[in-house]
């Protein structure tokens, strides 16, 4: 690769590097777990990076920790044009896919062409919940803020009157991927429905 090259992929990926700081200022529903604010998606991503590694042993098909460690840290860099969207949020999970294609397409188009096609398939593959590495990753996504939402007292929960249906509807999945994680969620789950904040339908 000639040096104007190397400069000009230097500076693209900068630019990227530059650009994605700006998921620090997309704040989630999820609190920190002392409660005292919300946490944003960096965090989050940083949080289920280091769960990627630690938790892999409870996975029941083997997956490539460093492909899924990659996938999380990048997944909702697509919320930086989209906003986040809510796991409950029913209205805004309509016009969801397309936000999020829209700041797929600016986002990792700034970066050169094969890291950007990388974490695009990446983004992708994660978005279609299919293979091993994806449903691990889903699974992070949704133990993290269970774990935090716990520790906090259930104040999200609460805040958004969320049903015991939401709850298992959005983590249908999780059992096939880990089944004793899908245990330690029901009784997280149990827990907080038996103290109000969860409620029962």
């Amino acid at each position: 690769m000639k040096n104007e090259q190397k400069w000009n992929r230097l500076k693209q990926q900068i630019r990227f590097i530059v650009e994605i700081d700006k998921v620090k200022n997309i704040f989630r529903q999820t609190y920190l777990a002392d409660a005292g604010r919300r946490e944003n998606d960096a965090e989050h991503s940083w949080h289920i990076a280091l769960m990627a590694y630690l938790l892999q042993e409870h996975a029941e098909e083997p997956v490539d920790v460093s492909k899924v460690m990659t996938m999380v840290l990048i997944h909702d860099l697509v919320e930086i044009d989209a906003g986040d969207t809510y796991a409950y949020d029913e209205a805004g999970a309509k016009t969801k896919r397309e936000r999020e294609e829209a700041g797929a397409d600016r986002l990792f188009g700034l970066l050169p062409e094969d890291q950007g096609q990388y974490f695009r398939e990446l983004w992708e593959e994660f978005e279609a919940y299919e293979t091993a590495e994806a449903k691990y990753a889903h699974l992070l996504d949704n133990f993290q803020p269970l774990l935090l939402n716990d520790a906090a007292d259930g104040i999200s929960w609460k805040e958004h009157q969320v049903k015991k249906s939401q709850v298992y509807k959005r983590n249908e999945k999780i059992e096939e991927t880990s089944e004793i994680i899908w245990r330690k969620m029901q009784e997280i789950i149990q827990m907080h429905i038996d103290r109000g904040n969860i409620e029962e339908i």
